[in-house]
């Protein structure tokens, strides 16, 4: 049995593996540092801990703007 390229194992797994740290969270939504953790505690904006690190996995942070703009929308 062969194993699938390279290429195609990081086509399939890169996009779930993408994290962000809170800066790139900031810059992206051009927020203070606090509103990005309040969005983090309140459950608006999913994140993980490694470590001592946080990162926000971009498919959140998409997701988190979708209902935003859904909630205007309404």
């Amino acid at each position: 049995m062969t194993s699938p390229p390279l290429a195609a194992l990081r086509k399939e797994v890169a996009p779930a593996l993408d994290l962000l740290t809170v800066p790139q969270v900031m810059a992206r939504l051009q927020l203070g540092r606090s509103t990005v953790y309040d969005l983090i505690r309140t459950g608006q904006l999913a994140s993980i801990t490694l470590g001592r690190a946080r990162r926000i996995p971009t498919q959140a942070l998409t997701d988190f703007i979708r209902t935003r703009l859904a909630q205007e929308a309404a």
